[in-house]
């Protein structure tokens, strides 16, 4: 992997230093909270329906989304900037593979993906490179392929950065992150807002889309 701009060497730096710790509390992240599942669950069924090639988890931490979808039937692998994480993951899930890069650039040919996640990933990109994401999630996904992007959700108010427990992140609207997708050549399937658990700060936003 080539050298990563100064702000996504940051962030893999800050996941690395808490990557043990992050893996303890994420591992059961999906147990407690059934529209998270089902809509990972709707994803999986377009993704399935398409065969187009297999799917990634982009921004993948210790893998247990990976996993997750795996058992949904899914042909996955995952990608992190964290080489701790994905030392993690590797070990938590030896059946999987995952790898190490940047999921604004992508080594991977033109329309080869199937369906990509980005689950709460590109939430510590400064707002003006999310095009650049969008754009690249675009060019490596089959025509027909879904894009499930997961966020923190503005709640009414424009992006706005917030102190994340690991390193910067923000809130979109997610009329405007539905705008930018739409902009880089996907189509809305859905959308689904999850109100903050007790223990959560802010509202959960999902975007389900497919590429042109």
């Amino acid at each position: 992997m080539t050298a990563l701009p100064s702000y996504l060497a940051a962030t893999a730096d800050a996941y690395g230093a808490l990557a043990h710790r992050y893996a303890d509390l994420a591992r059961r992240g999906l147990d407690h909270f059934p529209l998270d599942r089902a809509v990972l669950a709707a994803f999986a069924e377009l993704a399935r329906a398409e065969g187009a090639g297999p799917v990634a988890e982009l921004g993948c931490g210790p893998g247990y989304t990976t996993a997750h979808l795996r058992d949904l039937g899914l042909d996955v692998f995952g990608l992190d900037l964290s080489p701790v994480m994905i030392d993690l993951a590797r070990e938590a899930h030896p059946d999987l593979r995952f790898e190490v890069g940047s999921m604004d650039a992508l080594d991977l040919a033109d329309g080869t993906l199937g369906g990509i996640v980005s689950w709460y990933s590109v939430i510590h990109a400064p707002p003006q490179d999310i095009p650049r994401y969008f754009a690249e999630f675009r060019r490596v996904l089959a025509p027909g392929g879904p894009l499930l992007c997961a966020f923190f959700e503005s709640e009414g108010g424009p992006v706005a950065a917030f102190d994340h427990k690991v390193t910067t992140a923000y809130r979109w609207p997610i009329d405007d992150l539905a705008g930018l997708a739409r902009e880089a050549g996907f189509v809305e399937v859905g959308r689904m807002l999850r109100e903050p658990h007790e223990d959560e700060r802010f509202r959960r936003g999902h975007l389900l889309m497919h590429a042109r």
